[in-house]
């Protein structure tokens, strides 16, 4: 056993918790971008990836990666215990023990295996998600890690992948892509005619924050992967990888910003988060070996690439990708990887890149990507093939409709605070925190009046009631709320509603897809009056809402037969009246 290092063993350790922490990560972006029934399901998996992951990586799929034997399959060594004559000493960091490696190394693989759940979310089995996953981490991911980081055969040949752009995310893009395939696309995603329809995800929020979190985390991805911060060298190539990491990014967002500003008129949310982490993905593979101005380039490229690989896999190919892992991961991760034989500055590489007029790095990526991407493509085809024909891959039409949240896990609803939720409790079962039992009247002191009778019902008045219901912008709202307090409107319902008129909404996108019928935010406004009359409600809200532009809002009005006061049993047009 030689020598550890304590600022090598720390700087690994900082980056495992690191690129752990993309877990969470990628859960809130493949949450935010699906629908709310289907938000426990995701969050599920990508909690259970992990741990499932982690035991299997430990028994069999560290070996196979870091094993010895061959340059094409490590070994099996039970439970990584590593008692093969030294099997590891050939591939451990210097100064790095074993399990601060293979933690790093868990973390990784844990990475692959997510990648897949966002391209089948919304429709696949979550115990089929299990199986599909633990075979990543199991045997899929740790066979092309050997031949790449492992001393295999893509690494004999110079193959240079510094953190991961094919090892770890082209793995899981294409792993996606095929399980897309075989899944098929969620119900409503394609119509008759083929044409792709838009399904927007139910929170824009969690997924910005998930790419945010992505983002910081990928400083530990990449940088953490020198593992090692011993010596001038490797500390100024921690500084290198971090600042071509960032710019990438950047320039991957600012470029898919644009590229949907001119393409859709608006610049595209979901699309433009995309296009940050297809910058990361990117350049990946060379952080370490090419220079500022030449990972500015990568950015531009990965930014086009998503865009457009994007839109080339919903709409030509028909393939349902709800959070775009296959353009991002797979894609970008490919075309990341090529970029290290175009650009390669030589450092860490066999020779420099095209750009510098040598052409051996770039023959060498281009093989390693593209063998490694049609080896899980094959693998993962009978993977999924056997799962489909045993277990079942997809869910029931009438679960993926009800949610899988609901049919899966029987959560009812992943954000119950936000629905109505109506409990029947006697009013005995009451506890005041306590641990006493308290009645409703002692809990919260109210009035009460006498329970009125239906026996001896009161006629409703002679004044005609009339409802008027108004729908209307919600900037509007305040002012016309003051409007009808001012002529006596003291009683109103208020609701925070969508819809759309006969334009049927503005033209919007999401993802590249024009959305069919956009309903917009608005607020509908009812009142019942009888003394202050119909026509004075009218104008008024036309005098508060007309702007003479189209989605001013609508007016409608009812006639009311009768209005009951539950508590005083009044009714008609005393009902709506302060009498006391």
């Amino acid at each position: 056993m030689g020598h550890f290092s304590a600022v090598n063993t720390i700087w690994v350790l900082v980056g495992a918790a690191l690129v752990f922490f993309m877990q969470a990560g990628f859960a809130m972006v493949e949450t935010g971008f699906t629908r709310a029934k289907n938000a426990g399901n995701i969050i599920m998996k990508n909690l259970m990836d992990f741990c499932i992951g982690t035991p299997l990586y430990w028994i069999i799929g560290f070996g196979i990666m870091f094993g010895t034997s061959s340059a094409y399959f490590g070994w099996i060594d039970l439970f990584s215990l590593g008692t093969y004559t030294n099997m590891y000493n050939d591939v451990l960091p210097e100064g790095v023990p074993i399990y601060a490696f293979m933690i790093f190394q868990t973390v990784f693989c844990a990475t692959a295996a997510t990648i897949v759940s966002g391209a089948m979310a919304e429709r696949t089995k979550f115990s089929a998600y299990c199986v599909y996953s633990a075979i990543i981490s199991l045997i899929i991911y740790p066979i092309s890690g050997h031949w790449i980081w492992g001393g295999g055969w893509l690494a004999q040949l110079g193959f240079h992948d510094f953190a991961g752009s094919t090892a770890v995310h082209m793995v899981g893009g294409v792993a996606a892509l095929i399980g897309a395939i075989f899944v098929g696309p969620r119900i409503g995603k394609y119509g008759k005619d083929g044409k792709p329809r838009a399904i927007p995800g139910h929170s824009l929020t969690l997924g910005a924050l998930g790419v945010f979190i992505l983002w910081f985390c990928w400083f530990g991805f990449n940088g953490a992967s020198t593992v090692s911060m011993t010596g001038d060298s490797a500390i100024a190539s921690a500084g290198w990888i971090f600042y071509t990491t960032n710019l990438c990014a950047a320039v991957s967002t600012v470029t898919v910003l644009f590229i949907t500003w001119v393409k859709y008129k608006k610049p595209d949310v979901s699309m433009t988060l995309n296009g940050t982490l297809a910058g990361l993905v990117a350049i990946t593979a060379g952080c370490d070996t090419v220079e500022p101005w030449a990972a500015a380039i990568i950015g531009i490229i990965a930014g086009f690439v998503v865009v457009f690989g994007i839109e080339l896999i919903d709409k030509v190919c028909k393939i349902d990708d709800p959070v775009g892992a296959v353009g991002v991961h797979g894609m970008c991760g490919y075309i990341g990887t090529i970029c290290v034989g175009i650009f390669s500055n030589g450092n860490g590489t066999d020779g420099k890149g095209l750009v510098y007029g040598e052409f051996k790095c770039l023959g060498v990526e281009a093989l390693g990507a593209t063998v490694v991407a049609l080896y899980v493509a094959v693998a993962m085809t009978i993977v999924f093939f056997i799962i489909k024909h045993t277990m079942g891959l997809r869910v029931t039409k009438e679960e993926e409709i009800k949610g899988l949240d609901i049919c899966e896990h029987g959560l009812v609803n992943s954000y119950a605070d936000f629905m109505p939720n109506v409990t029947s409790v006697s009013l005995n079962d009451i506890d005041s925190g306590e641990g006493e039992k308290v009645s409703v009247n002692e809990a919260v002191p109210v009035q009460l009046a006498t329970k009125p009778t239906t026996s001896n019902k009161v006629a409703a008045s002679d004044v005609k009631l009339s409802k008027v219901d108004i729908v209307l912008k919600q900037s509007k709202f305040e002012e016309l709320k003051n409007a009808l307090n001012d002529i006596g409107i003291t009683g109103m319902t208020v609701t925070q509603v969508l819809g759309c008129g006969v334009q049927r909404g503005k033209t919007e996108y999401y993802r590249g897809v024009e959305v069919e019928m956009n309903l917009l935010p608005k607020v509908q406004v009812e009142v019942v009056v009888c003394k202050v009359p119909v026509k004075t409600v009218i104008d008024t809200a036309v005098k508060v809402l007309y702007t003479g532009h189209i989605g001013d809002g609508k007016i409608f009005v009812y006639d009311v037969e009768d209005v009951i006061k539950v508590r005083t049993g009044e009714t008609g047009c005393e009902a709506l009246q302060d009498v006391e």
